[in-house]
């Protein structure tokens, strides 16, 4: 191995023991869900957004509380309706009688996870103004502007079956999210042990076991993990897939069902999603695997299906397995 990846390799397993000891404490309260949580912490060491989608009563909520326990963050929870305001979730000018001056009162959104429980049931500019905090960080109030403190994290939820009273968040916003993460059904395993945790009266509760400080440093060094070229080319490989099949051997049957590929926001997602990948299983180095395993949260909700797709009920997951199984790996 060369040197300065087992340098690497050292000081990730040093500095990320602070992941498993997190997975365990989330794992007295949350069975099961091992996926959904691990790519909320790989949120946290890339600063990515995470859109959780899936039926009530799968610990969507419980698991993004549980997080912020572990990891002693703060943690706001903003249930979305038809009738929010942008101000509901960012603020407002308030004024003050004593000096006769308008002053910022900051609202939920100055936190480190934003829980946006039920995303797609605020209109439109809610989510207007919810992308200015996930893209550029800051929120505007009035003519201030202020920087939102690091780390932080939107963390969203939708129910995939209710459509009445709800608003599809549009495509730049889903672009914005790093992954989008189906939640399942737990096994029947799962679920017995989940009806035996509710027999006690003994309510399990969570140590933290790192804070912001520790956070943002493993996300630096999460930032350094190598990625060696021909990975590089084999991320370019499957992201040019989707917006070119027909230059890709054996995936030309994909041009009639692509409307439109994955953005360069895809590729960039896909590498550091992959180092995270890496620095939970505590490597200095990204695999392909690491590239395979993360690809279908990345990228489903960057691909626009055709008509044709949808008439023959094809998913971008399927286009996605498609293509994984078609590109060659390094």
């Amino acid at each position: 191995m060369n040197p300065e990846v087992a340098r690497l390799t050292e000081l990730v397993q040093q500095e990320g023991s602070f992941i498993k000891s997190a997975q365990e404490e989330i794992s007295k309260v949350v069975i099961g869900q091992r996926n959904m949580v691990d790519r909320i912490l790989m949120g946290f060491l890339t600063g990515g957004h995470v859109l959780l989608e899936g039926l009530p009563g799968l610990a969507k909520t419980l698991t993004v509380k549980s997080v912020a326990e572990s990891l002693s963050v703060d943690f706001a929870r903003v249930q979305f309706t038809p009738d929010l305001l942008p101000s509901d979730l960012t603020g407002t000018m308030i004024f003050n009688q004593k000096n006769g001056d308008f002053s910022p009162k900051k609202g939920p959104v100055f936190t480190n996870i934003l829980l946006a429980d039920e995303i797609n049931r605020a209109p439109a500019k809610v989510q207007a103004a919810l992308l200015e905090c996930m893209g550029e960080k800051q929120v505007t109030i009035g003519d201030q502007t202020f920087k939102l403190d690091e780390p932080f994290l939107v963390l969203a939820t939708q129910n995939p079956i209710e459509q009445e009273g709800t608003y599809p968040l549009p495509e730049a916003q889903m672009d914005r999210f790093m992954f989008k993460v189906e939640v399942g059904y737990p096994n029947r395993f799962e679920e017995m042990k989940i009806l035996e945790s509710q027999s006690g009266n003994e309510k399990a509760e969570i140590t933290a076991v790192a804070g912001a400080a520790q956070i943002l440093k493993a996300r630096s060094i999460c930032q350094a993990i190598f990625i060696d070229q021909k990975v590089k080319d084999y991320i370019l490989d499957i992201v040019f897939s989707t917006r070119e099949p027909k230059n890709h051997k054996g995936l030309a049957e994909l041009s009639n069902l692509i409307s439109i590929g994955a953005s360069p926001r895809a590729t960039i997602s896909l590498a550091k999603a992959a180092k995270a990948k890496a620095f939970i299983e505590g490597r200095g180095f990204v695999t392909p695997d690491d590239v395979k395993s993360i690809a279908p949260d990345v990228m489903r909700h960057r691909l626009i299906m055709s008509f044709e797709a949808e008439a023959e009920e094809i998913t971008p997951l399927t286009v996605i397995k498609k293509v994984l199984t078609t590109i060659p790996a390094p």
